[in-house]
């Protein structure tokens, strides 16, 4: 029998309902031998997450305030669900440690993780599962930076003495055993730490869709479900907005060379998607993985006559932006040009400063500076190996009357970039996909 972890995200463990579906999805496989729950999440719209208000908990106390009555109801709906499985465990002793530790002034860390401890405790007793605290196997420096190498070798041999077990997500602990916490949606780092821990065949997410589409849904109707996508496809989508993974959640399970396969609570007969190694064969030769893109981008564009032989004009160009704290997404250039492309986000109000010391420290010919536009990245190994991929996709968008402001395209060759405008940022997808989903 292999081993698969399967991870547990806020919306599959929001209330007993979703819980019980959890049960039967574990149950269902034995091969399903540790399990990473995350906090409870939203039940409706106009819900409250467990770790936000367990946040909220910290800011009141951490300030003077009253934290009891949001501390209620965190104890409340976990006794609810408690109670709601039919359990005979006892979680009111955590619930009141956890709320004595936060009036005495325990970190927003400590009090964040509670929501993935007690759920851990829960779904412990309900699975019927050996409990382990995350903060005894999942370390951190004395930076704050994850312990890859000593957690590894704690974790594996812990989880090799234990058949069966819940890992609660989220968190770790410091040198001085202090918790510590990943960012948030870092209960998908645990999962992967876990999967690597004990050699998994496979690392299950599960989550409240079923697997990543080749499009956004929100601008490209029924776009079809991507079935395999690599480790690399993954990196480029993710990295330009499309992705229910977290992105440092890639890595652990990367570096083992683990399948990742992301699934559905509530609809567990999809197969999801599944994440591969990048050495795997290609299996869509001819067709594009998927599209994703972000808006608002700023464009410096400069020239200089003869720049190719001028030594260290991009050193120049790229220091003034190390030197105001901006990084830059793509440097597509010319003979005699070279283009900066600039996340908003980035340059805040830096624009006029920035084209000033430009032009103090290259004295380029002319400067310009453009803005409103949208990158979007067609992905897939697939496009290596088959003539023509960028013809049909320059030939979609001059069809839709879209003008493109910038191409890029990398030496892997696994995507292609394009810069359109804001406004034909939407119209440039559906008639990318169109073009190669039939």
């Amino acid at each position: 029998m292999g081993i698969k972890v399967a991870k547990f995200g806020g919306t599959s463990l929001a209330d007993a309902g979703q819980i019980r579906k959890v049960k039967a999805i574990v149950e269902a496989d034995p091969a399903r031998r540790y399990v990473v729950p995350s906090a409870p999440g939203k039940r409706t719209g106009n819900d409250k997450k467990i770790t936000d208000l367990l946040y909220l908990c910290h800011a009141n106390a951490s300030q003077g305030m009253r934290f009891e009555d949001v501390f209620r109801i965190i104890a409340d709906r976990y006794l609810g669900i408690v109670n709601d499985l039919g359990l005979k465990l006892d979680l009111q002793p955590h619930l009141d440690e956890v709320r004595r530790n936060i009036a005495s002034g325990a970190s927003a860390d400590y009090t964040a993780s509670r929501g993935e401890y007690l759920n851990g405790l829960i779904m412990a007793d309900l699975l019927g599962y050996e409990f382990i605290d995350a903060a005894e196997v999942i370390f951190f420096d004395q930076k704050g930076a994850f312990d890859a190498a000593r957690t590894q070798t704690v974790i594996s041999k812990r989880l090799a003495g234990h058949e069966r077990a819940v890992v609660p997500g989220f968190y770790g602990s410091l040198p001085g055993g202090q918790i510590k916490t990943f960012s948030r949606g870092g209960s998908d780092i645990t999962g992967a730490i876990v999967a690597r821990g004990a050699a998994a065949d496979v690392y299950e997410n599960w989550t409240d869709v079923s697997g990543l589409l080749m499009a956004d849904p929100r601008i490209v109707k029924d776009a079809r479900p991507i079935d395999v996508v690599t480790y690399s496809e993954l990196r480029e989508l993710a990295y330009m907005g499309a992705s229910v993974l977290h992105d440092e959640a890639i890595f652990p399970v990367r570096q083992a060379g683990i399948p990742v396969n992301i699934r559905n609570t509530n609809r567990p007969e999809d197969p999801g998607t599944l994440i591969v190694k990048d050495a795997s064969p290609v299996t869509h030769k001819g067709m594009i993985t998927g599209i994703a893109g972000k808006k608002d981008f700023t464009v410096i564009a400069v020239e200089k006559a003869l720049m190719n032989q001028e030594l260290g004009f991009a050193r120049r160009l790229l220091s003034v932006l190390e030197v105001n704290g901006v990084s830059f997404e793509h440097m597509p250039s010319g003979i005699d040009t070279i283009s900066l492309v600039i996340a908003d986000k980035e340059l805040n109000g830096k624009v006029d400063r920035i084209v000033s010391e430009i032009q103090t420290e290259c004295q380029p010919d002319e400067i310009n500076v453009y803005s409103g536009m949208a990158l979007i990245a067609t992905v897939g190994r697939g496009m290596a190996y088959t003539p023509g991929i960028a013809a049909r996709l320059f030939a979609a968008l001059g069809q839709a009357n879209i003008n493109i402001r910038m191409i890029d395209q990398g030496s892997s060759e696994i995507n292609i970039i394009v810069g359109v405008g804001n406004d034909d940022f939407e119209k440039a997808v559906t008639a990318i996909y169109k073009a190669f989903v039939k």
